[in-house]
């Protein structure tokens, strides 16, 4: 039963059908969105790789960060590195030695203390240490003045320097510095002081130098550039394509009063006269019967949409940056992106209201960019002209204030650093709109109902994140307003009613009260 009768020409069931989703788009799109994200990350990590090898042309190191570590035994040792001797000696193989080289600096915070370092084959390092008190340094903290995990033990040992099975080594007070090529075999870094007592407190920085770097990085930066050139003109192909598959309609039967006036349209053919004070048409419409328990999973339900969303929203950006290109010289949106563009946006505001968004409907989202029967819907207004100069900044510049608001909205506002017990950690909290939705959660799983005026409160919420996403997205000029609309449906520009279809069938209009019962 509906809440109340819809006209014949308001009913969604009767909106004149969408263009059909041809599967060669979709796989365009797919392969592209695969490629193209996998091509970027192939020449970011190539570029990195070569910048690295020609700052250790000179003969320096990479190195990393400095690392404070503390034991209350006698020594830190790094586990045992395990060098595979399997191919020295094969014809034409490089030797180990010249592949990559080792640097490790090491200073005592204690002042005045000498420290050793060296490295030797790990049974002999094993034989050494046995039953003397120690510490790995992958059992210590990342953190100052963190101390590592000990392994207790009662020996003491002699001092290292008077050792003679160290493959190499270093000793004596300030900083001190060992390099070593690598070798065939099983080996161990120790770090003591040299007069072998405890503890043991110093400042480690390790660094590597490798023949493979420049290699590498050119192989990696070749991949990346190939599967950038082949994915993203798949990505922009299969966009256009899902996006002209989208069909038109230039008088939709969804339409409400003023449907027929002349105007641009929106990315699905939507009338001039459906958008009310912003171009942007949202509705949700909350169904009338919702279960009580069924939120609870809807995470582990949507998965296929999460999946083929972030699918989406990386051609979508992609997309957004070609479209920028092409405003900047021509001043107009490419239709077909257009629509596509406005299509994921109606995909994922559908996802959003039948999960956590605004948990309005436990009817399942379709699989479609087009519009559908379905109680949420969203559409964005056409423009033939947009300017050239604004596409350098409003999606970042002129949207900064709304989007400081959307981050309260959305973001993590809750969250905080607290002090653990070594270390600061991150605490999240919920955002705002999370928050809401968890509570109406909690009411319609006690009570079986959906508080009308919370409803009505996340909407606006995800009305003002929807039209600010159009405006930096670059498919409008028009300024977002400051003003939080309430409710399933945009407050009409004029003294009109909301336009734009009704709600389906279950679904009510919160502000109109439920008819009695048996009418």
């Amino acid at each position: 039963m509906n809440a109340y009768p819809l006209p014949a020409n308001e009913h969604p069931q009767r909106a004149a059908p969408a263009g059909r989703m041809k599967p060669g788009h979709w796989v365009l799109l797919i392969i592209g969105a695969l490629l193209a994200p996998l091509g970027l990350g192939l020449a970011i990590a190539g570029t990195s790789l070569l910048v690295a090898d020609a700052a250790q042309q000179d003969g320096q190191y990479l190195t990393g960060s400095v690392d404070r570590h503390e034991t209350s035994g006698y020594a830190l040792t790094a586990p045992s590195l395990v060098i595979d001797p399997g191919q020295a000696g094969l014809p034409g193989a490089p030797q180990v030695s010249d592949l990559a080289s080792v640097q490790v600096r090491a200073t005592s915070v204690v002042p005045g203390q000498e420290i050793f370092l060296g490295i030797a084959d790990s049974s002999r390092v094993s034989a050494y240490l046995d039953g003397v008190a120690q510490a790995q340094l992958s059992d210590t903290a990342r953190h100052l003045g963190s101390r590592a995990a000990e392994q207790p033990g009662t020996r003491v040992p002699a001092p290292p320097a008077q050792q003679d099975f160290w493959a190499t080594s270093a000793s004596g007070t300030g900083v001190q510095e060992l390099t070593w090529d690598l070798q065939p075999g099983h080996w161990s870094l120790v770090v003591m002081n040299a007069n072998a007592t405890r503890p043991v407190w110093v400042d480690l920085q390790a660094g590597v130098r490798s023949s493979l770097l420049g290699p590498l990085g050119t192989g990696l930066l070749i991949g990346g550039l190939v599967g950038l050139v082949v994915g993203l003109p798949l990505l922009l192909l299969g966009a256009a394509g899902l996006g002209r598959d989208i069909r038109p309609a230039a008088a939709h039967p969804g339409m409400g009063p003023g449907a027929a006036l002349a105007g641009p349209t929106g990315g699905d053919g939507l009338g001039a006269a459906a958008f009310g004070v912003y171009p942007v048409w949202f509705v949700g419409w909350l169904d009338n019967r919702l279960s009580r328990g069924l939120w609870l999973v809807k995470w582990l339900l949507a998965i296929p949409h999460y999946i083929i969303l972030a699918l989406l929203w990386f051609a979508l950006v992609v997309t957004t940056i070609a479209a920028g290109v092409a405003i900047l010289f021509t001043g107009r949106y490419p239709r077909s992106w257009f629509a596509f563009c406005v299509g994921v946006l109606r995909w994922s505001w559908r996802v959003g209201f039948y999960a956590y968004a605004a948990l309005g409907t436990d009817r399942y989202p379709p699989f479609t960019l087009a519009r559908a029967d379905y109680p949420a819907d969203l559409d964005v207004a056409y423009p033939e002209r947009l300017s050239r100069g604004l596409v350098l900044v409003k999606w970042w510049l002129l949207a900064i204030p709304h989007l400081v608001i959307i981050a309260i909205f959305t973001g993590n506002a809750g969250a905080t650093w607290i002090r653990g017990d070594d270390n600061w950690v991150r605490a999240w909290g919920p955002s705002l709109l999370g928050l809401l939705v968890f509570i109406a959660a909690v009411i319609l799983l006690f009570t079986g109902r959906y508080r009308l005026e919370l409803f009505n409160f996340i909407v606006g919420i995800d009305r003002w994140v929807y039209r600010v996403g159009a405006y930096v997205l670059l498919l409008r000029d028009e300024y977002p307003p400051f003003r939080l609309d309430q409710g399933p449906a945009d407050p009409p520009a004029t003294g009109l009613p909301p336009a734009g279809p009704g709600p389906a069938a279950g679904t009510i209009r919160p502000q109109e009260p439920l008819p009695p019962p048996g009418q």
